[in-house]
């Protein structure tokens, strides 16, 4: 196998020119089809294509053109200037079909007047022609050469519908108008419908627009994501003068300038002053955060009182708020599992309803009496309008994109539309204790010495620089600027703690674990201590050398105040909680009592989580992990749906499905009811795009004429089908208003 065929890359590209769910489906089948295209998917509701191919096999100029090949083509702008590109492109397109609809509506209804009221007047049929002629030819030509298009490649779309519908009624009337005695000898009426062709137009065209506005409201989370940067910043020089320097040009290093009431355009260290920044546009957090010297700073977020300066770290693609943004594009461009089948049944649709609309003339031909020829092309018309695939093709992926959305606005990032759809149905949740139910922020209370002798905290220092465990950092900042020395053999002992060797000596830090593993004697006295502390949730740590231990040391972590209310939510739901921790029993059972906690597992090595979640899952368990370090990630990746706490570390953000950007607990429930409303959404949307064929087709044809003699007319049709795209639009919109 060459090298390359093990490489691929993903990419998303906006499709240009699709007007329907089957555009996309026959869109995404021809980019499947290329050499070394791993997979692909077009969301209809996005617009884009995501790509992962072998970049050895092909490359986007192919995929271009194959896209092309069926009729539509792919937008390759950079990044950069995509958005700008597509938004003119959107908003051309949009100006287009205002201007089409208007005149379509205003050319139509002379028509409706004459077809309704005044058929009998001199000259009728030919000022309904005048009058529908430039809603057919001009204003509808769009449907015709889209149609075209899709003929040329052995395709059909909702534009083949249209024009099949349309240009028969058209062309019918025109027949008629001209020679109306060929059916006065067949003793038959000679009917016009230039009424069904220009309105139907008018109506789609009206449908479209009110879709495009309503597709246009399903993506604002993004676009006020997008919006919360600013464009320039001012740059303090070496010499302390200040420049205006535009976003694009700003490089890790920088110290930037911010005043009262201005965005914060890149993440950063803040290296001067002092002042509360609004985060909520990022955390969903109301409250705004205190920032002082070495604070962290986030691109995106609004500084409110003070005035300060800040060095930047994470720039352009870098920054939390562009994974943030990515993120949420990535999880409204991806399907949701049910929309596959939806589009299975997309792409053969257009196709059976030109065949039932080829066996409703033909039935109505063979069965239809003296007007059967007539009756059975305006059943066959109507058939044509009234069965569109897009209701059905926008049906999963807006409820998704507007759900997507919700949930960013509220802190909640959602990685892909697989995991939304399950976490409706999460039975257990697994829960890290710290940062995840506690703050994360834990402090040394006290550490008491054996014999009061504390000539070995250089040693314990030192060890402890050098450990990864946010309660090595404690210890570190209990010491301050205390110096350090040499060490040799460091170890770190996975759930246990660390060991080194000074001056021919050993070094032990972490549990009582690994002192009884290494036969080191415990003093009365602080073990006592220890046990005192144990009482009161306080997490204890032990240091020895060899033979004794020399100090235990108390550490404190805070609960946080949201985590009690968050177990009584999820309890409340049927959902059993479960707290793994790596500390000790007593703390884990103060906690627990702590935030009504019914289950929690104490002293649990990282390997461990990961069997406890996958015996869970044994048990026919739908679990979610909630974590937030390093040793959170094999279990995140083992559970069913992973939730990562944003402000731990990036690995488990990156393993994680979900991440809390603000890390409250509440805001699990909080994503498990969105999961469900999302679900709910879809199901209703479904339920109403098949409905709406399954009874409109059949009666489009004629099934009730037998029974009441009731023929739809082709002018309801097209109300109906522009309608129904409408209305499962503005349901998945609904989300937007549910709390």
């Amino acid at each position: 196998m060459a090298a390359n065929d093990l490489y691929t890359i993903k990419q998303v590209f906006p499709v240009l020119g699709m007007t329907c769910a089957s555009c996309a489906a026959s869109a995404e089948s021809i980019v499947n089809f290329q050499p070394g295209v791993k997979s692909a998917s077009v969301n209809y509701a996005t617009g884009n294509l995501t790509v992962e191919f072998e970049p050895g096999r092909t490359d986007v100029i192919q995929l271009q053109k194959a896209v092309q090949s069926v009729g539509y083509d792919l937008l390759l702008e950079d990044e950069e200037q995509r958005q700008e590109a597509l938004e003119a492109i959107y908003a051309q397109k949009y100006t287009q079909l205002k201007k089409k609809a208007f005149w379509a509506v205003l050319f139509s209804l002379p028509v409706v007047v004459l077809g309704m009221f005044a058929m009998d007047m001199p000259y009728a049929n030919e000022m309904m022609w005048v009058f529908s002629t430039p809603v057919v030819i001009w204003l509808g030509r769009d449907f015709f050469i889209n149609a075209w298009k899709q003929a040329k490649y052995r395709s059909a779309n909702m534009d083949t519908l249209v024009a099949l519908s349309t240009g028969i009624a058209y062309l019918f009337s025109v027949f008629n108008m001209l020679f109306p005695a060929f059916w006065h000898k067949r003793g038959l009426h000679a009917h016009v419908y230039f009424e069904a062709a220009a309105v139907v137009i008018a109506f789609i065209l009206l449908g479209k627009l009110l879709e495009e506005r309503a597709k246009g409201s399903t993506s604002s989370a993004i676009r006020k994501l997008m919006g919360l940067q600013p464009k320039t910043v001012t740059v303090v020089l070496a010499d302390g003068s200040l420049r205006q320097t535009p976003l694009d040009q700003v490089i890790p290093g920088d110290v930037i300038q911010v005043k009262p009431g201005e965005k914060i355009a890149v993440d950063g260290i803040v290296t001067s002053g002092t002042s509360y920044v609004d985060e909520s546009m990022l955390s969903g957090e109301p409250i705004p955060v205190a920032k002082k010297i070495a604070e962290k700073v986030f691109a995106g977020t609004i500084n409110q009182r003070g005035a300060f300066e800040f060095k930047a770290i994470n720039v352009g693609k870098e920054t939390m708020l562009a994974h943030i943004i990515k993120m949420v594009q990535d999880a409204q461009g991806s399907k949701a599992p049910v929309q596959k089948l939806v589009d299975k049944i997309a792409g053969i649709f257009v196709p059976a309803v030109m065949g039932i609309a080829t066996v409703t003339f033909m039935l109505w031909w063979v069965l239809g009496g003296e007007n059967g020829i007539v009756q059975g092309l305006q059943a066959a018309i109507t058939v044509l309008i009234i069965a569109c695939p897009c209701a059905l093709g926008l049906a999963t992926p807006t409820a998704i994109m507007v759900g997507v959305g919700k949930g960013a606005e509220n802190g909640i990032l959602i990685k892909d539309a697989e995991s939304l759809e399950l976490a409706k149905r999460v039975t257990a949740v697994v829960l890290d204790k710290t940062g995840t139910i506690t703050e994360g922020k834990p402090l040394v209370m006290n550490i008491v010495w054996l014999d009061n002798d504390d000539t070995s905290k250089n040693v314990l220092l030192s060890m402890e620089k050098r450990s990864e465990h946010p309660l090595a950092g404690a210890v570190v900042n209990h010491f301050g600027d205390l110096p350090t020395i040499p060490l040799s053999n460091f170890e770190s002992i996975t759930g246990k703690g660390i060991n080194a060797r000074h001056n021919n000596e050993n070094y032990f830090a972490g549990s009582k674990r690994l002192l009884e593993e290494n036969n080191i004697r415990i003093d009365v006295s602080l073990q006592k201590q220890a046990e005192e502390w144990d009482k009161l949730s306080v997490t204890v740590i032990w240091f020895a050398d060899s033979r004794q231990a020399l100090c235990v040391i108390g550490i404190s972590d805070k609960v946080k105040e949201t985590s009690a209310m968050a177990v009584r939510q999820m309890q409340g739901m049927g959902i059993e909680l479960y707290m793994l921790t790596g500390d000790n029993h007593a703390t884990a059972r103060s906690i627990s009592e702590q935030t009504g906690l019914r289950h929690y597992k104490a002293e649990v090595l990282p390997q461990q989580k990961a069997d406890f979640i996958k015996e869970l899952q044994g048990k026919g368990k739908v679990v979610a992990m909630v974590g937030d370090g390093i040793n959170d990630s094999a279990a995140l990746a083992t559970a069913d749906i992973s939730i990562a706490m944003g402000k731990g570390a990036d690995i488990a953000m990156d393993v994680a499905k979900m991440t809390i950007i603000s890390s409250d607990l509440t805001r699990i429930p909080q994503a498990i009811r969105l999961s469900e409303k999302i679900v709910a959404t879809i199901r209703q949307n479904l339920f109403w795009a098949f409905i709406y064929n399954l009874i409109g087709i059949p009666i489009a044809a004629g099934i009730l004429y037998p029974v009441n003699g009731f023929l739809l007319d082709p002018m309801v049709a097209g109300a109906a089908m522009a309608l129904s795209s409408v209305s499962v639009v503005s349901n998945s919109l609904r989300l937007k208003l549910k709390k």
